[in-house]
């Protein structure tokens, strides 16, 4: 059975990132934008992040510019935009697509694992999340307006 530790990605300062580095932990991966009505949204994630420091949780955020061109930046313009506007410490990858042939391994089985709207694999819009158990398995995908805050509840029954 595969789980999202057996995937891996290129971190934000270009280094490969197996995500068994998260092994016993529950995630919520979200497709992030600098340039997005939800980028706000980075300011409850990294909440999350810092509420959740002692307990076996952590944020993943992915950049994505297929939505807008709202992250057209390279990686080190969003790492710096992401640490001076929301001070964000959770993890940060480089950019990737979530939609279409060249879309990341990843999204390519979350998106399987948890269908959006009407049943569709696709990702609708920046700020999409994922919830996985802390075995790696996909419990829940939030649409883009689902604040941080209240996936909360979802949170601490995992965990």
């Amino acid at each position: 059975m595969t789980s999202v530790y057996d995937f891996s990605a290129i971190g934000i300062d270009g280094t490969e990132i197996p995500l068994d580095r998260f092994r016993g932990q529950s995630l919520l991966i979200v497709n992030t934008a600098s340039k997005c009505g939800f980028t706000g949204q980075y300011e409850g994630l990294e909440a999350l992040h810092r509420d959740m420091a002692d307990r076996p949780f952590e944020v993943l955020g992915f950049p994505c510019n297929q939505f807008g061109n709202q992250e057209a930046g390279k990686a080190a313009e969003i790492a710096a935009f992401c640490s001076t506007t929301f001070d964000v410490t959770f993890p940060l990858f480089d950019k990737i697509e979530v939609n279409g042939p060249d879309r990341h391994p990843l999204y390519a089985w979350l998106t399987e694992q948890k269908r959006g709207f009407l049943g569709s694999k696709a990702i609708k819009w920046n700020f999409t999340k994922f919830l996985t158990d802390r075995k790696g398995q996909v419990v829940a995908r939030y649409s883009p307006q689902t604040e941080p805050r209240a996936i909360l509840a979802d949170i601490e029954k995992l965990i």
